[in-house]
């Protein structure tokens, strides 16, 4: 056990031989960190939180009461193989919200980014992908094998299915099953979710510029209208566009899909 000497750790708290507590930390009441977790720089564990597992967590993230960190995956598969989870800097993980380590099958680690928001009972399975700055609301769960890339915002009691991508700067409403590939700035909502246009909202509170804004629009109708298989539409689109956005979103659909996409209505 190494606690730095600046650290804070109640008296009620346990702290297992070999965990690493780093500069700054708080650790509250009846927490329980476990004895391959380490603690970066300011990290602030409210009470009654687990973490355990081969588990870092980065500077200055904040894990609330009841949030399970590093627990083994809920994967029949696994066989008690060492794995891990690491999560990045200035993380919120509220209360209740769990996130699980990897998988020998699935690369043997899950993996967030930075200043990301998982709120009240958010769940992160295990050898997922997360980005910076995600927001997951409450209730909202990822399978296993996911990838969120950056700036997406997951709305609450939505489900995510193993192995689906979403793509940068998307958004899914609330109440949503997601079943197949998310374009980058995409829009998704419904029960059963729908691609049902462009996350306009979030591209103008991020600034991105008229012109931009306008070629993604032109690149959702040509997705939506253009002729032959929707990689062939995206394909044209690349030799067609020099917008930034819009590159990402052919990056994405010419890229590795284990479960299609999701596709303009």
């Amino acid at each position: 056990m190494a606690i730095h000497p600046s650290a804070e750790v109640h008296s009620s708290a346990i702290v297992d031989d070999g965990a690493v507590v780093g500069e700054g930390c708080v650790v509250g009441p009846f927490s329980v960190i476990g004895a391959n977790v380490t603690l970066k720089a300011r990290v602030h564990v409210k009470s009654h939180a687990v973490l355990t597992g081969l588990t870092e967590i980065g500077d200055e993230t904040e894990i609330f009461p009841f949030a399970c960190v590093g627990e083994v995956p809920q994967d029949l598969k696994f066989d008690g193989e060492e794995t891990r989870l690491v999560v990045g800097k200035r993380n919120r993980i509220r209360e209740g919200a769990t996130l699980n380590t990897g998988t020998k099958g699935g690369g043997g680690i899950t993996r967030v980014g930075d200043d990301c928001l998982f709120m009240t009972g958010a769940h992160v399975g295990h050898d997922a992908i997360v980005g910076n700055r995600v927001v997951m609301a409450n209730q909202a769960a990822l399978a296993g094998h996911c990838i969120i890339e950056d700036d997406v915002i997951i709305g609450g009691l939505s489900g995510i299915h193993q192995f689906v991508r979403i793509g940068k700067g998307a958004i899914i409403g609330a109440v949503t099953m997601v079943t197949n590939d998310v374009i980058p700035y995409g829009l998704v909502q419904g029960p059963r979710g729908a691609l049902d246009g462009l996350n306009l909202v979030g591209l103008k509170r991020k600034g991105v510029s008229r012109a931009d804004i306008t070629a993604l629009r032109a690149a959702y109708q040509m997705l939506a209208q253009g002729d032959g298989a929707f990689q062939d539409r995206a394909q044209r689109l690349g030799n067609e566009s020099d917008s930034e956005y819009v590159q990402d979103i052919v990056k994405f659909v010419l890229g590795n899909s284990g479960r299609s996409f999701l596709t303009p209505g």
